[in-house]
């Protein structure tokens, strides 16, 4: 990758510190829509969980033809 410029830095700079002022407020909204949602619908009946993937232990001892 090149080096950036001086005004692709400023830039850069800019925006990481425009996300570092709205990131409060940001994180704000996140809580208050998660304790909203659960207001709304506290059991949510379509989550699945997902699934556990196998243990690396276990796919490495099946036969390569299993693991494609």
């Amino acid at each position: 990758m090149a080096p950036l410029t001086p005004d692709e830095l400023r830039t850069r700079e800019r925006v990481e510190a425009l996300i570092k002022v709205a990131s409060p407020a940001l994180n704000l909204v996140l809580a208050v829509g998660e304790r909203v949602s659960r207001l709304v619908e506290p059991d949510d009946h379509e989550y699945y969980p997902p699934r556990a993937s196998a243990p690396a232990a276990e796919a490495e001892q099946a036969p390569a033809s299993e693991r494609a």
